[in-house]
């Protein structure tokens, strides 16, 4: 089969098309055939080695696991022999942070819990889109935010591929929602369903003098002092993303200690955990039509490079979406 690897660090240029072995599913995983998956920040940052203490996790020198993509919507070619939910044929969409990545390719082996059936009313392009970037956003807004109907929530990089779900999911709540983002972006922030939007080249929200009970933050670009001002007294904060080592070692140092000193919560939400029950979740609110992908582009598997290029630019509205069949 065909996929796409690295063997060592660098730009795009390292990524190959190759023929590698076909994946043969283990006794509790699926084997699936792709027919779409999405470029994150996560996979450029591996590509790259950056932050540096990525070569801590997968080699110092060259890359151990060789291979990128998490996100994967396909059919069910194989089933393991414990495998009880799914059958051949099947629809499915999911995700393999947890367990090695591969989704840029032909096929991919994924335990059985990492999977959930596609959404009806979503095509497979569609459904790839979902899995990394909602599940963040959900498990940001939920597990760290603590998020609740009523409250005031204010997004940060609200274009973005985790941002845009997280609009949609905390208005899914019932909460009102404030993106921020750019000028080029802000209609189409509103048209997600934000209540309000901040247009960050004109007004910097930690600034302007309003609270929020909740701040999701995708982009990790203001310091615990301004995020702290933003904030309502008993407010918490949710970073899932950062620009800079500095930057992460002040989220999670300084973050704690305004944690465990005040009456505010600021801190680097967990890596989040793959599991059926948030992808049934999330199943049900793309069926419902409350949460609605953003897609910005589309690329061909030989074309990933050119994906990874576009995404490094940080400019993508939504997700880019990696296409296989």
């Amino acid at each position: 089969m065909k996929a796409i690897v690295f063997t060592k660090y660098g730009s795009s240029d390292v990524l190959q098309l190759k023929e590698v072995e076909k994946p043969s599913p283990k006794e509790n995983e699926v084997l699936v055939k792709i027919d779409a998956s999405s470029a994150n920040p996560l996979d450029w940052r591996l590509m790259r080695a950056k932050p540096f203490l990525a070569r801590l996790a997968n080699g110092l020198l060259k890359p151990k696991n060789t291979r990128l993509g998490a996100d994967i919507a396909g059919r069910v070619e194989e089933v393991g022999s414990n495998v009880t939910q799914f059958k051949i044929g099947d629809e499915v969409f999911g995700e393999k942070f947890e367990t090695g990545l591969g989704g840029f390719a032909e096929y991919v082996s994924v335990p059985e819990n990492a999977l959930a059936m596609k959404p009806s009313n979503l095509s497979f392009k569609a459904a790839a889109a979902v899995p990394l970037a909602a599940l963040t956003a959900l498990q940001g807004l939920r597990n760290e935010g603590e998020i609740k109907s009523g409250q005031k929530v204010l997004i940060n990089g609200a274009s973005g591929g985790v941002g845009t779900f997280a609009v949609q999911i905390a208005k899914a709540i019932g909460t009102e929602v404030t993106g921020v983002c750019s000028t080029r972006n802000l209609y189409m922030v509103r048209s997600i369903g934000a209540d309000h939007v901040i247009d960050y080249t004109k007004q910097d929200f930690t600034r302007n003098g309003k609270q929020y009970d909740l701040i999701f933050d995708a982009v990790g670009n203001h310091s615990v002092s301004d995020l702290e001002r933003a904030l309502k007294q008993n407010g918490n904060c949710a970073v899932a993303g950062f620009t800079n080592m500095a930057r992460l070692f002040e989220i999670s140092w300084k973050g704690g200690r305004v944690s465990r000193t005040g009456s505010k919560k600021i801190g680097m939400m967990k890596t989040i955990h793959t599991n059926k029950e948030d992808l049934l979740f999330l199943k049900e609110l793309l069926e419902a039509e409350k949460i609605i992908p953003v897609i910005d582009r589309y690329y061909s598997l030989n074309e990933t490079d050119k994906a990874i290029t576009y995404l490094e630019t940080k400019r993508a509205r939504g997700k880019v979406i990696i296409t296989v069949a």
